[in-house]
C-alpha cells in the first residue's frame, strides 16, 4: 500500500500497467487517470474496451479539446446505433448502445470549462441517452425529483432492483467532486440491482444537473440533502424505510460519513473512497493542480485559494463519534490520491466505538485505483455483499425465488 499522489511521473514514459492499473499518457497522469477510468467502467457496461482505444488513439496526448472533440465522436456513434436499433426493434441492443453513449459523453464534458456552453449541452446528452436506456430496464428507470432548498429540487433516479420482494432496501448513491448519478449505475448500482437493493442514484448541491442547471455548489454538512432523499424514500410504498444505505464514492466519501453521523435513519453508511480532511488532502494545492477548474467550479470560488478557505469546515475530526449504524470504507490500496486519509478515518471511527469495516484494496487483485477506477466490478462486490450482509439479503434465496 503506498500514499504516492498522482502528480509524480513514473520512470516509464510509454503506455504501462501500474499497481493501480493501465497507465496511458504518462507524461499527462490526470488524463491517463481519466482513461483508466473510462476503461475500467466498460465491464460494467459504461463503454466497449475497443472504443476506449480508437477514442485514444486519435486523440492529441494532454489536449483538453482533443478529448472532448474525440469522446464526442464515439459517444454519438453510440447514440446513433442505439437510436437505430431502437426502431428496428432491437431495444437489448439499443439499450446497451446508450448505456455506452453515457459514459463516453461523460469523458467528452470532462474537461470543459463549467461556463463553456458545451458542458450543458453534452451532459443534457448524457442524461437523455440514460433516459432512453432506463425505458428497457425491468422495471424501468423512474426519473425523481426530490425536493431541496429555495425551490431547488435534487435530480435522481429511482431504480427498483428487479425481485418480488415488496418493500425492498434501498442505497441512495452520491458521486463526488466530478461523478454525477448517471455514472453510478456503473460504479455501485448495478451490484446493488443483483442483490435485491433498489438504488436511488443523486445528483447532489455540486454534482450533475443540480450545479449544472441550478448553479448549486457543494456543501460541508451533506446529512442535509442526504436527509431529503430519506424524506423521499419514506414517501414510497415499495421501500423498507429501516433499510436505508447512502454511499458516497471520492469526495463523496467524505459526504456520506458526514451524513452517517448525523442522519441516523441510515441503516448503514459507505465511503467508497474515504477522505479524512479536504484541507489535508489538496491544501497546498494551486491553479497548476490537475483538478483545478474542478475543485472551483463545485466550490463556487474564483481561486484555489478561495475554494480551501470555502474547504475549511470539509472535516471528519470531532464528527465520527455521532455514527450509530455500520460504516464500511472501501479504498484502493495504490489509490493515486493516497491512503493515508482512508487510514485516519477508520482509525478514528474505531477509537470512537463505530461498528466500521475498512476494505483496502491491493494491486494483485486489481482494483487497487482510487475508486477501483481500474475495476469497478470488484470494489462493487466488497460493497455490495457487505451491504446484502447488513440487510440480511440471502443471495442465493433471491436468485430461487427469481426463478421459481
Amino acid at each position: 500500500m503506498t500514499d504516492s499522489t498522482i502528480e509524480q511521473l513514473t520512470a516509464e514514459r510509454g503506455a504501462h500497467f501500474e499497481p493501480y492499473g493501465w497507465h496511458h499518457w504518462p507524461e499527462h497522469p490526470w488524463m491517463s487517470y481519466q482513461f483508466r477510468r473510462a476503461l475500467g467502467e466498460t465491464q460494467e457496461g459504461g463503454g466497449s474496451i475497443s472504443e476506449c482505444f480508437q477514442t485514444a488513439s486519435r486523440m492529441k496526448p494532454g489536449d483538453d479539446e482533443s478529448w472532448h472533440e474525440e469522446w464526442l465522436v464515439t459517444a454519438e456513434r453510440n447514440r446513433a446505433r442505439g437510436d437505430a436499433a431502437e426502431a428496428a426493434g432491437n431495444v437489448q441492443t439499443a439499450k446497451a448502445c446508450w448505456l455506452r453513449a453515457v459514459d463516453n459523453y461523460r469523458s467528452a464534458e470532462f474537461w470543459l470549462a463549467g461556463d463553456d456552453p458545451r458542458r450543458l449541452a453534452t451532459f443534457d446528452k448524457c442524461e437523455a441517452s440514460f433516459q432512453k436506456a432506463g425505458r428497457y430496464f425491468t422495471p424501468p428507470v423512474e426519473r425523481v425529483e426530490i425536493p431541496y432548498e429555495d425551490g431547488v429540487h435534487l435530480a435522481g433516479y429511482f431504480i427498483r432492483a428487479p425481485y418480488d420482494t415488496g418493500r425492498q432496501p434501498v442505497l441512495i448513491a452520491f458521486g463526488g467532486l466530478d461523478s454525477f448519478k448517471e455514472e453510478l449505475l456503473f460504479m455501485v448500482g448495478n451490484g446493488s440491482l443483483r442483490r435485491g437493493i433498489s438504488c436511488l442514484l443523486v445528483d447532489g448541491p455540486g454534482q450533475g444537473a443540480t450545479l449544472r442547471r441550478f448553479g448549486v455548489h457543494n456543501r460541508y454538512d451533506y446529512e442535509v440533502p442526504v436527509g431529503r432523499c430519506i424524506d423521499y424514500l419514506e414517501t414510497r410504498d415499495d421501500v423498507d424505510p429501516s433499510r436505508i444505505a447512502v454511499s458516497g464514492s471520492s469526495l463523496g466519501g467524505y459526504y456520506a460519513a458526514r451524513a452517517g453521523s448525523f442522519e441516523h435513519r441510515l441503516a448503514a453508511v459507505v465511503s467508497h473512497g474515504a477522505i479524512w480532511s479536504i484541507q489535508d488532502l489538496w491544501g497546498g494545492a494551486g491553479e497548476d493542480h490537475g483538478l483545478a477548474g474542478h475543485i472551483k467550479w463545485v466550490f463556487g470560488a474564483d481561486s484555489m485559494a478561495a475554494a480551501l478557505e470555502k474547504a475549511r469546515p470539509f472535516t471528519l475530526d470531532g464528527v465520527l463519534g455521532g455514527m450509530q449504524c455500520p460504516y464500511l470504507i472501501v479504498h484502493g490500496g495504490h489509490d493515486v490520491l493516497g491512503v493515508t486519509q482512508a487510514q485516519r478515518v477508520y482509525d478514528d471511527a474505531r477509537a470512537r466505538g463505530v461498528d466500521v469495516t475498512l476494505k483496502l484494496i491491493g494491486e494483485e487483485e486489481t482494483g487497487a485505483e482510487h475508486c477501483q477506477h481500474d475495476n469497478p466490478t470488484i470494489g462493487m462486490e466488497y460493497l455490495c455483499d457487505w451491504l446484502a450482509e447488513r440487510f440480511g439479503i440471502d443471495q442465493r434465496a433471491l436468485l430461487e425465488s427469481a426463478r421459481g
